[in-house]
C-alpha cells in the first residue's frame, strides 16, 4: 500500500478554547488527527502527516496554497485538513496545477475539541475515499457527502455542506 499524506493546515477543525483569551485559536500541532487516528484507524493505515499554515482559512492566501501544493509532490493520495469557508477556493487552487493525484479536502463546521463527532466522521470518511478510490481530482468531504469540489458548497443559512443543484 502506497503511503497517504495528511496536511494539517488548521482551521475550525483545530480550534481550541484558550483559557487565557477566551477565544478560539487554532492549535498549531496535530493533536486531533492524531486522536482521530489513534481511536479510529488503530494502526491500520500508512499515513504521513505534516502540519503546516495552521490558519483560520479565512486568512489562506495563494502562497499558502502554494506551499499545500509543494508538500504534496511525494504523494499520490492526499487528505487535507482545511477550514471550511475557503476551502473551495484552495481546490481551485490545487485542481488548475495538480492533474495525477487523489486529493480530499475536509474540515469541520465545529472545532474538534468541541464536537468530534462531526470532525471525526468528516475526516475519517475522506480517509475512505482515499483508500477505496483511485480516481484522481480534488474532492470534498463533509457531513456524509464526497464529491468533486465544485459539485458542494457551504450552506451558510444551515450549517451543512450540499450537493449543487
Amino acid at each position: 500500500m502506497n503511503k497517504l499524506l495528511v496536511i494539517n493546515t488548521g482551521g475550525t477543525f483545530n480550534k481550541r478554547y484558550n483559557e487565557q483569551t477566551g477565544t478560539l485559536d487554532v492549535a498549531k500541532d496535530n493533536k486531533a488527527i492524531l486522536d482521530i487516528l489513534e481511536n479510529c484507524a488503530r494502526g491500520n493505515l500508512n499515513i504521513d502527516i505534516k502540519g503546516i499554515i495552521f490558519k483560520d482559512s479565512l486568512k489562506i492566501d495563494d502562497k499558502d496554497r502554494k506551499e499545500i501544493i509543494n508538500e504534496i509532490s511525494k504523494y499520490d493520495k492526499i487528505l487535507i485538513v482545511h477550514g471550511t469557508d475557503t476551502m473551495d477556493e484552495t481546490a481551485k487552487y490545487i485542481e488548475k496545477r495538480v492533474k495525477d493525484k487523489l486529493i480530499v479536502l475536509t474540515g469541520a463546521m465545529h472545532p474538534y475539541s468541541i464536537d468530534k463527532i462531526e470532525a471525526t466522521s468528516n475526516f475519517m470518511i475522506g480517509l475512505s475515499f482515499l483508500n477505496t478510490n483511485n480516481t484522481n481530482g480534488v474532492y470534498i468531504s463533509m457531513h456524509g457527502l464526497v464529491k468533486e469540489h465544485e459539485k458542494l458548497f457551504k450552506n451558510r443559512d444551515l450549517g451543512i455542506f450540499q450537493c449543487q443543484k
